[in-house]
């Protein structure tokens, strides 16, 4: 009956080519087959049951709390306008350079990354201020949407990330089921906090990746790179350098210290960063003036939609888990993981290879609710790193957001970027990009001290 298991994840990702909604689809694969195997005396009624504490233990759960407030957080920054000065701002230091534009996006995007952490917010707003520029400067379409893209998923892995909040949830209870498999009854534990001070080197890792590509792209192409004219830059400084740099600047980079440097130095937990992240960033707005009644309202309902969403995802992957492991699922993923030749190495490109293809019609969201329980206690298991592996995995779905045909990324782009942009010109642009993920990836495999060495600093583990 094992092989049941297998046939429920197959028609899991067949009903969602058919287009039906992600966490209806769960939940309703996982009670037709629980169905099933109450009718063939595989398990009992008891055991869906079980599904009640789960759920309570989902709505309980604290540090689930921040996905809401970080997404009140993004969306408010992101009617702040801030993204708008911040690239007024990049411009102006980098516009002189051959590249310098794609520069200042990538930048850019890395500040909205580490302040928002939305990936499709980001690659539109990027996508609706600086593609109209970057293509009236003379940019080639290729290079202005490939930057674009990268830029704007920096929010997958540079923290505060909603998939990193999620990952370090799911990992921690994947960790503790690994260390009770391995007869380990003093477990440790790992947390998100753990996860978001492990993704930041490599986060900054992949800006600098990203910014030599555009060095070496501006040498190599200058025309498809060109530095902004003597007059832009001009009517740029008629307005001031100095209050343009530090009305573009300092906001966001005070917000960042006060979120991330509270969970770095151990002052709040990441849901209590959440929170002041959610009132400084109506602080924000408020002092632009961008704050009101309605303003509020709209973010408000925004936010609940978003987050609505991520619980009604979580409710019905928690229904496909339960019924998956009742057939057994587990114990089969365990069998053919360790049953690979070449052992951990290759169960590990294995699980990476997965992740990646199931990139193209899932989203990370579902992956992570997914994949990440039935494959994570299985490779924690066999002595790799919680930190490292979740660094790795978030990585991987960012390069899945921009891998052809199906990137979110991509689509994200594809409806606010000009007729004359064409969708062949996108996916031509975010190849270089995409080879640069798989390096990042590679390195972290050969390095895994970026991910592990600053947590062990800061947390001692």
């Amino acid at each position: 009956m094992e092989i049941m298991a297998l046939v429920m994840f197959i028609a899991v990702c067949a009903v969602l080519l058919l287009g039906y909604p992600v966490a209806f689809t769960l939940g309703g694969v996982a009670l037709t087959f629980g169905a099933l195997g109450v009718m063939l005396g595989e398990f009992s009624v008891n055991q869906l049951w079980d599904i009640s504490s789960r759920l309570y233990g989902i709505m309980g759960n604290e540090t689930l709390i921040a996905v809401p407030l970080f997404v009140f957080m993004g969306v408010m920054l992101e009617r702040s306008r801030i993204a708008e000065q911040l690239l007024d701002s990049m411009a102006l230091l980098f516009g002189s350079l051959r590249g310098g534009l794609g520069i200042s996006v990538v930048l850019v995007g890395a500040l909205l990354a580490a302040s928002t952490g939305i990936v499709g917010a980001t690659v539109v707003t990027m996508g609706l201020l600086s593609l109209p520029t970057m293509l009236r400067r003379g940019c080639s379409p290729e290079s202005a949407t490939g930057v674009i893209c990268a830029a704007g998923t920096l929010g997958q892995v540079i923290p505060p990330s909603i998939i990193l909040v999620l990952l370090g949830d799911v990992l921690s209870s994947a960790y503790q089921q690994a260390q009770l498999d391995m007869g380990i009854w003093s477990t440790e534990t790992v947390s998100v906090g753990d996860l978001f001070v492990g993704a930041l080197i490599p986060g900054l890792c992949l800006v600098v990746l990203y910014i030599l590509w555009l060095l070496f792209q501006a040498w190599r192409h200058p025309h498809h790179m060109p530095a902004l004219s003597d007059e832009e830059r001009a009517s740029l400084l008629q307005a001031g350098f100095l209050r343009h740099l530090l009305g573009g600047l300092l906001p966001p980079l005070l917000l960042i210290v006060a979120v991330l440097g509270s969970i770095i130095v151990g002052f709040a937990t990441p849901t209590e960063a959440a929170s002041v992240g959610a009132v400084g960033a109506m602080l924000l707005a408020l002092l632009r003036r961008q704050f009101s009644l309605s303003q509020l309202r709209e973010v408000a309902q925004s936010t609940t939609r978003v987050t609505a969403m991520v619980f009604m995802i979580l409710i019905g992957a928690s229904m496909f888990s339960l019924v998956f492991n009742a057939y057994g699922g587990d114990e089969l993923v365990k069998e053919l993981l360790h049953g690979l030749p070449g052992g951990v190495i290759t169960a590990m490109v294995a699980v990476m290879l997965l992740m990646f293809l199931l990139g193209f019609i899932l989203d990370f969201i579902e992956i992570t609710f997914v994949v990440v329980p039935i494959v994570g206690p299985v490779l924690l298991a066999m002595g790799l790193d919680p930190v490292w592996l979740g660094v790795m995995m978030a990585i991987n779905l960012q390069t899945s957001f921009l891998t052809p045909p199906f990137g979110f990324a991509l689509f994200y782009l594809r409806g606010v970027a000009p007729d004359s942009v064409k969708t062949s010109q996108i996916y031509r642009g975010v190849v270089p990009y995409i080879g640069i993920q798989l390096a990042m990836l590679g390195i972290l495999a050969l390095f895994p001290a970026l991910a592990t060495w600053l947590p062990g600093l800061v947390y001692g583990n």
